[in-house]
């Protein structure tokens, strides 16, 4: 296999980014030799959250291969100690992550505690990089629509943004998935 240590998904919600994430893990760890792992930043805050976290346990564990799931709602960095060099990561998903660093406690959101975040969501990323074969982030596509008289909504979209910009910046691939069909957006074609 060639080595593409950071592989970037993006799409709308719901629109196969996920599916397509465990299915290239897959692949890759059948390369590798190395075991699965599902970085789970999400929190069953409601009855619609918790039936898409039910649904995608239940889909990993239909898949007919061993996944070990990570449920780490922050600091995703504290993990990298847990993987080895064949390991492949799936994070789904960033915005869910940077949701729960942004909400976790009351700061405001000024400049120097949204820097913060960023910087230390990426440190987090080039850690878990670091101590495995592949890391495969899946993130949502919101900067779409946006309201522009809402300057939370502003905020969170300028930062997710950057963080996009910057994870692609590192990834050896990038994929944007609409209706369950993979694009590649950055990297070499196989």
């Amino acid at each position: 296999m060639e080595k593409a240590s950071l592989i970037f998904i993006t799409g709308g919600v719901r629109s196969g980014k996920s599916r397509f994430a465990e299915d290239l893990a897959i692949q890759n760890a059948a390369l590798t030799g190395g075991n699965l792992h599902y970085l789970a930043p999400g929190v069953a805050s409601d009855p619609e959250m918790k039936k898409r976290i039910e649904k995608h346990k239940r889909e990993r564990q239909q898949s007919k291969v061993e996944w070990t799931t990570w449920e780490q709602p922050r600091d995703i960095g504290e993990l990298s100690g847990c993987f080895n060099s064949n390991d492949i990561l799936v994070l789904d998903c960033l915005t869910t992550l940077l949701n729960n660093e942004l909400f976790f406690n009351e700061e405001k959101w000024d400049r120097v505690f949204l820097r913060e975040i960023h910087n230390m969501i990426l440190t987090g990323i080039t850690s878990l990089l670091a101590q495995s074969q592949q890391l495969i982030i899946v993130s949502n596509e919101v900067l779409q629509d946006f309201s522009q008289g809402n300057e939370l909504v502003w905020e969170y979209s300028r930062i997710i943004g950057q963080l996009h910009q910057d994870i692609v910046n590192l990834a050896e691939q990038a994929y944007l998935v609409e209706c369950g069909v993979p694009m590649m957006m950055k990297g070499d074609k196989e």
